[in-house]
């Protein structure tokens, strides 16, 4: 039973990894420019085909480092050609739109690679578990870990101490205000916009290693990331993360004990959370910290 419960701990935890990178990504663009972006999670699926395709030419490394990059200047191409178009506009607008381009990116990777599932392979010492005891942990999800730890870590730094970051933090308090001191908001909105894409392509790509690749892996992630900003609170990175792990975590312990309901718990969690706490765990209205 023990074995039982730290092997789906440890894929709580690894499954809470993506839901941190693709909440967070979600949380940036959703912060600054009011976008609840449902193409999130074809931009996912997207980074990790462009690995399939990549690794087999550069190879892994190369890959996991090209594919969120490639996913990021299609963001930026996206958000420069039809969702800057949105931003003084009715919500509607942009939800209807992102909505589209779920999709339009969902039919493209069919059309491209096949509506089936692909395996998308790491190298072989990657793949081998730490030790004959912990059999169910391998290279591969440490890796997956770290890079998230890491990630994340930079993120916070560069909001907390770079100017685009600390224009990111005070635009989603008063965008206005940031517009008035000379800030092109345009541009920033694009950076904002590309990184969050960023994300959710290093995402795909570390999903693509752990469960393969398919056109509907973006949209299974992408619900459970927005219950991570809801739980951890609107409006608070941290809460992002926090929300993203707990619910990891709380659907690998509950697959142990129900598994049916290994799914549905993570929608009863967010329903407490806000009964509880309206703003989530950490979230205070109009907040980026």
């Amino acid at each position: 039973m023990t074995d039982l419960l730290l092997l789906n701990v440890s894929n709580g935890l690894i499954i809470g990894a993506f839901y941190v990178l693709m909440a967070l990504g979600l949380s940036l663009i959703l912060n600054l420019s009011g976008v609840i972006n449902f193409a999130h999670g074809g931009f996912l699926a997207l980074g990790g085909y462009l690995a399939y395709t990549l690794a087999p030419y550069v190879g892994f490394w190369m890959a996991l480092f090209l594919s969120p990059l490639l996913v990021a200047v299609l963001g930026l191409i996206v958000e420069r050609t039809m969702m800057h178009h949105m931003y003084r506009r009715d919500p509607l607008y942009s939800l209807l739109l992102t909505f589209g381009l779920a999709f339009i990116f969902e039919d493209s990777t069919r059309a491209i690679w096949g509506a089936s599932g692909k395996p998308f392979s790491v190298p072989a010492y990657l793949a081998n578990p730490v030790s004959s005891k912990l059999f169910f942990l391998t290279h591969y999800r440490l890796l997956i870990v770290v890079i998230a730890t890491l990630v994340v870590g930079a993120l916070f730094l560069a909001l907390r101490y770079t100017r685009e970051g600390i224009r990111i933090r005070a635009g989603t308090l008063d965008l206005d205000t940031v517009s008035s001191l000379g800030v092109n908001v345009r541009r920033l909105r694009t950076f904002n916009f590309a990184l969050g894409t960023y994300l959710a392509g290093l995402a795909g790509v570390l999903a693509a290693g752990q469960i393969g690749v398919e056109p509907t892996m973006g949209a299974g992630l992408l619900m459970p990331s927005f219950v991570a900003i809801i739980v951890g609170g609107v409006g608070s990175l941290p809460g992002t993360l926090l929300g993203g792990l707990l619910i990891g975590v709380a659907a690998g312990v509950t697959t142990v004990f129900w598994p049916a309901a290994s799914e549905a718990v993570i929608y009863v969690m967010m329903a407490l959370v806000l009964l509880v706490r309206p703003r989530g765990l950490l979230g205070e209205e109009g907040l980026l910290s």
